[in-house]
């Protein structure tokens, strides 16, 4: 039984991990050509994708030669088979980028700013709601005035700002109401794909993810 149990465990195990690893790849590779080669938001998910397609054709491929015992494959299902794995992966960032749910954004103001977050960060945004349904955007976009509004100092540097990218850098996701490890793993899974983040208090406690700029990687 406990042989069993240990086999079931690592089954799950392996699973999981492989399930998982093409969605770190795509946004961890994404975030490193972003900070290291310093390229363009688009340029830089179009790389993090590509190694990804490599990946998810791979694992296609094993998954084929094991359910059809075929030892030898051809040139031409490689080349479908990557072709599949592209859409594929095309539609499910399509779908991450261009579209939130009115119930993980604090307003409609939100909702539509949506798409003036780094693309990389809406990436990454989508893929954690596949897990963590009740997460909640609090804030994005803002102005100096909106520091003003909030009785905050007013920042010169700041990643809500639209960045000469065109993109705002930064978003605050809501850490009240929800349990000390769900908002641990929250800050865990941002970390590990190599955002900044930071717990604080301004007008309320909530968890701060910003992605460096080229000019000022310092900014938060």
């Amino acid at each position: 039984m406990k042989k069993v149990l240990s086999q079931t465990a690592g089954f799950i195990g392996k699973l999981i991990v492989l399930v998982v690893v093409p969605f770190i790849v795509l946004i961890r590779g994404s975030v490193f050509f972003h900070e290291y080669f310093r390229l363009g938001a688009y340029f830089s998910l179009t790389l993090g994708g590509f190694i990804t397609i490599i990946i998810l054709l791979i694992y296609l491929t094993v998954l084929y030669k094991r359910l059809f015992k075929q030892q030898q494959l051809t040139r031409k299902s490689i080349m479908v088979k990557a072709i599949v794995v592209s859409v594929l992966l095309f539609c499910y960032a399509g779908y991450t980028l261009f579209y939130l749910s009115d119930g993980n954004a604090k307003t409609a103001t939100i909702q539509e700013e949506f798409t003036s977050l780094h693309p990389i960060i809406r990436v990454s945004v989508g893929t954690i709601l596949l897990i963590d349904r009740g997460m909640l955007i609090t804030d994005m976009s803002r102005t100096k005035e909106d520091y003003k509004t909030m009785g905050l100092k007013t920042l010169n540097n700041s990643l809500h700002y639209p960045q000469s990218d065109g993109h705002v850098h930064a978003m605050d996701l809501r850490t009240n109401g929800r349990s000390g490890f769900r908002n641990f793993l929250l800050k865990a899974y941002f970390d590990i794909m190599g955002f900044h983040t930071l717990r604080h208090v301004g007008t309320a406690d909530h968890l701060h993810i910003s992605l460096s700029i080229h000019e000022n990687p310092d900014a938060i």
